[in-house]
Formats: structure tokens, C-alpha cells, sequence
């Protein structure tokens, strides 16, 4: 248990790492296009997993229903 001391005193201390979290987000200042940044990479990352998610269930209902 030793391994995961760290996150179970997390899980049982939320306000605690909240705290400590809020306290390492103060010092991190974005800069101007950050935010536009990582929109683009979130897009870049879901809409692929998201087509072929869709992709599966259409080949799914083209085989089951429409052949």
C-alpha cells in the first residue's frame, strides 16, 4: 500500500489537494492564443475517435438492417 499512499490521502484530503492545486494554478500565466490553442488540439483529438465511433454504429446498422 505503500505505492499509492499519495493518492489515497488525496482522495480522503479533497479540500486539501484542492488547495494545493489552486496554489500551483496561481502561478501559471497563459498567454494570448493559449486558450484558441487548446481547443484546436481537443479537436484534433476527439473528432477523429468520435467518426470512427459513429462509423462503427453505422457499419453496425448497415449490416444488421439495411443489407
Amino acid at each position: 500500500m505503500a505505492i499509492f499512499k499519495n493518492k489515497i490521502e488525496r482522495l480522503i484530503n479533497i479540500k486539501k489537494s484542492e488547495e494545493k492545486f489552486n496554489k500551483s494554478m496561481e502561478n501559471i500565466q497563459l498567454e494570448k492564443n493559449d486558450g484558441l490553442a487548446m481547443i484546436i488540439a481537443a479537436l484534433i483529438t476527439f473528432i477523429p475517435a468520435l467518426l470512427i465511433v459513429i462509423g462503427f454504429f453505422v457499419a453496425i446498422i448497415y449490416l444488421l438492417f439495411l443489407r
